[in-house]
């Protein structure tokens, strides 16, 4: 097995270039949030249609997971990271130059495959460059990029939309997937000099007369997912990260500036101002998750369990209260809440990480990230259906929070004792091969530690 990678400035530099493409997707791909309705109008679309955009794109984005973590397992970050910008670059110019909603649609979908490749890349490409105990501080770094991506879509996206129109404000946008692609192509590198990753295996069994036969292709891809997902940590966070992630994504992707606008009656200034509260509250707080996980991995569920309960608390008081309308500092608190919810839901990574063998990361990886997607896609279909059905009412259709909330927590009660033990059991492993029995002789080269755990 490789050694544990060194860090260093260099490490630093190259996992900036990874982090700068998935700042640049994630702008690209929480852009329809402060233009849904311009979309509307532009593409005469209710509030089903317009869901679909969403929906789609978060539908091909969730389908892809498993195949972008298969093949970043086995082409590397630099191939997939460079083609998931190619394409999420030609999907946003697409969708400004769209002359009718159907174009539109195939234009996010191309957009969310390209995005789609991005955050499991990163994800490895921060396993491969830093030392493993720093796994769960460096997770967090990567979703707080994403967030200031979200950051500008909201403050500088929505402004210039609203000067100089949808062709100019989207076709502008795309020109930074071109300037990411730059430094990516010419200085990023999978690993460091010395730290190649293990080869799969190519060997899968014996054929007539004991002669070796190679792995298919398909016999790769089956053995990933079976021997990722037979591991109670990656199904676990497969569910932390369905519970968490989803009630600020469906907010923030399409329906918060809606809600805000029609339902609370706000301006749509004071409304993306609170869109903005929502990534600078989990700007703020992906630090201290990181930092608080990094030095006490038994914080992780009451961390995921606490977020998850906060946020049902606060979507119940606003849509509960009393007349038409919730009052603004209850709304600014909302905002506050949800902004926890993209900091706990790397939580999720933190299960599947030290579940799974280097070879592997990119698989469970992208099993645990389907979880947040499926629920937002689910979300946001069920928002805009009930919306249509109740003639716009709001209290109604975002009451689909807490049924998901429910089924979420759920399943992260009863996989949490069987993911912990398997944990206890890895740790006891490698504390047996790390400390040598007093007066036995030479003991077996520890293995360096699980990534995202630090060392024993």
């Amino acid at each position: 097995m490789p050694k544990d990678p060194p860090g260093g400035r260099r490490a630093v530099a190259v996992w900036c270039i990874g982090v700068a493409v998935y700042f640049v997707a994630v702008i690209f791909r929480t852009s329809l949030g402060v233009a849904g309705l311009e979309a509307a109008d532009r593409f005469h679309v209710n509030a089903s249609a317009l869901a679909t955009f969403s929906l789609l794109q978060l539908l091909v984005y969730a389908g892809m997971q498993v195949p972008v973590g298969l093949m970043v397992d086995r082409l590397g970050t630099k191939k997939v990271l460079t083609l998931g910008a190619v394409l999420f670059t030609v999907g946003q110019l697409g969708f400004a130059l769209s002359p009718s909603y159907g174009m539109a649609l195939a234009a996010r979908a191309l957009l969310g495959c390209g995005d789609a490749m991005t955050f499991i890349s990163v994800l490895r490409l921060g396993n491969r460059w830093f030392p493993a105990r720093r796994g769960p501080l460096v997770a967090q770094l990567a979703g707080l990029v994403g967030m200031a991506g979200n950051l500008v879509s909201t403050l500088v996206l929505a402004p210039v939309l609203h000067g100089v129109g949808w062709t100019a404000a989207f076709a502008g946008s795309a020109v930074a997937g071109l300037i990411v692609l730059v430094p990516l192509v010419l200085f990023l590198r999978d690993h460091p000099e010395g730290h190649e990753p293990p080869a799969p295996p190519a060997v899968a069994s014996r054929g007539a007369g004991g002669s070796p036969r190679t792995e298919s292709g398909g016999g790769f891809v089956r053995r990933q997912i079976k021997e990722s997902w037979s591991e109670p940590g990656t199904r676990l966070g497969l569910w932390v990260h369905f519970t968490t992630q989803f009630p600020a994504m469906v907010f923030l992707l399409l329906w918060g500036m809606p809600f805000l606008v029609e339902a609370q009656g706000l301006s749509r200034n004071t409304a993306g101002g609170l869109l903005t509260l929502v990534v600078a509250s989990n700007m703020a707080l992906g630090l201290v998750y990181g930092q608080i996980i990094g030095r006490r991995q038994s914080s992780r569920i009451p961390l995921a369990l606490g977020t998850v309960g906060l946020t049902a608390l606060l979507w119940g008081s606003v849509l509960a209260y009393p007349g038409d309308r919730a009052p603004m500092w209850l709304l600014v608190t909302l905002c506050l809440v949800l902004g926890t919810c993209g900091p706990a839901s790397m939580i999720g990574f933190d299960f599947a990480r030290p579940a799974n063998p280097t070879e592997r990361q990119g698989t469970a990886s992208g099993i645990t990230n389907m979880g947040g997607f499926l629920a937002s896609m689910t979300t946001l279909l069920a928002v805009g259906v009930l919306l249509d059905a109740t003639g716009d009412d709001y209290r109604i259709a975002f009451s689909t929070v807490f049924v998901l909330e429910a089924l979420g927590i759920s399943q992260i009660l009863r996989l949490r004792g069987r993911a912990l033990a398997r944990e206890r059991e890895r740790e006891h492993e490698r504390a047996r091969t790390a400390i040598p029995a007093q007066g036995a002789g030479p003991r077996p080269v520890p293995a360096p530690a699980e990534p995202g755990r630090a060392p024993a």
